[in-house]
């Protein structure tokens, strides 16, 4: 059985990571806290970009942190807009990659606050954030397989059989050098 190769162009995965981050955002209020009374992260939006061994995941959430001031008598709700930049390394990757690459990027883990606490000072809120990213990187990338040549069939060429008749039986001591 004889083996032969084929080379296949097709779109495959051809790079993937994933990446876990946490961190530390100051909030802001109007007023000098008392107590925390809740915390949550909304509006997130990211954009990444691709480099030869990591994406770059960009983008920007709300903190809003509920908290009482005033001795505990009255509440508000600060909003700070956070963002953040994340590398993201590809542990699988292909070298040997044809064309312009599609990223598709999904979050395992939203941005999620962790724990929310009074700073220091007393005046800020330091809010502890947690995300996980999953990237693949898509792209067009030869695969090369065998080909069983029992299923392979030869057609043959009429013209290609003649023309090896044709030149089989020129005499080789025909063609001299100063024909040239």
């Amino acid at each position: 059985m004889a083996e032969n190769y084929r080379e296949i162009i097709t779109k495959a995965v051809c790079g993937r990571g994933k990446k876990f981050s946490q961190s530390a955002h100051t909030v802001t209020p109007s007023h000098k806290p008392s107590n925390i009374l809740g915390c949550w992260v909304i509006n997130h939006r990211y954009k990444t970009s691709y480099s030869k061994d990591a994406v770059l995941v960009e983008g920007t959430y709300e903190i809003n942190t509920w908290y009482s001031y005033n001795n505990n008598t009255k509440t508000e709700v600060a909003v700070e807009t956070a963002t953040y930049r994340d590398r993201v390394p590809l542990t699988l990757r292909d070298k040997e990659l044809i064309s312009r690459v599609d990223v598709l990027c999904k979050p395992l883990q939203e941005p999620n606050c962790l724990e929310a606490k009074i700073s220091a000072n007393g005046n800020n809120v330091v809010a502890q954030v947690e995300r996980e990213f999953l990237v693949e990187i898509i792209g067009e990338t030869k695969v090369k397989v065998s080909v069983d040549g029992d299923g392979l069939i030869e057609v043959a060429n009429e013209e290609e059989e003649e023309l090896d008749k044709e030149l089989s039986n020129l005499n080789s001591e025909f063609v001299t050098d100063d024909d040239e």
